[in-house]
C-alpha cells in the first residue's frame, strides 16, 4: 500500500455519508400572516381587517372614487386665487388619494408575478431535489458495489 491509500480511503469515506435530509416547502402569503400581528383572536382580526381594507383601497375603482372626492374640492381651491392653496390641493388632495390606491394596484400586479415565478421556481427546485435523491442512491448502490469489491479483491 501506499502513503496515498490512507487519505484516500478517508476521502471516500467521506463520498459514502448520508447526506442531510431537506424537505422542499413552498411559503405563501398564508403562512406568514401569523408573524405580523400573532396568533392570538386580536392579532388575527388585525390581521384580517388590515388585508381587507388594502384589498378594497387597492383597487382601480377606489382610485377613480377618489379622483372624484379630489376634483370635487379643486372648484374651492381655484375659487381662492392661490397658487399655494393649488400646489396644495393638488399634493394633499389630488396626489395623495389618487396615487396611493394605484401604487397598491401595481403592487399587486408585481407581487403575482413574483408570486408565480416563486411556485415555477419550488416546482423546478423540488424536481431537482427529487433527481438529486436518486443520484444519491445510485451513489450509494456504487459505493456498496466498491466495498464488495475491496472486500473480495483484499
Amino acid at each position: 500500500m501506499t502513503a496515498n491509500t490512507g487519505t484516500h480511503d478517508a476521502a471516500m469515506s467521506t463520498v459514502r455519508k448520508a447526506p442531510r435530509l431537506h424537505r422542499p416547502r413552498l411559503v405563501q402569503a398564508t403562512h406568514v400572516l401569523a408573524q405580523v400581528h400573532g396568533t392570538s383572536v386580536i392579532g388575527r382580526f388585525n390581521a384580517a381587517v388590515a388585508v381587507r381594507i388594502t384589498r378594497i383601497v387597492g383597487t382601480m375603482y377606489c382610485a377613480y372614487v377618489f379622483t372624484l372626492i379630489a376634483l370635487l374640492a379643486l372648484p374651492a381651491a381655484i375659487e381662492q386665487g392661490s397658487p399655494t392653496v393649488l400646489v396644495n390641493w393638488l399634493s394633499s388632495n389630488f396626489l395623495q388619494l389618487v396615487l396611493l390606491p394605484i401604487i397598491i394596484v401595481g403592487q399587486n400586479v408585481i407581487s403575482a408575478a413574483q408570486d408565480g415565478r416563486a411556485e415555477a421556481d419550488h416546482e423546478t427546485l423540488t424536481a431537482l431535489h427529487e433527481m438529486s435523491k436518486q443520484q444519491i442512491e445510485i451513489l450509494e448502490g456504487q459505493n456498496k458495489i466498491l466495498d464488495l469489491l475491496e472486500k473480495r479483491a483484499g
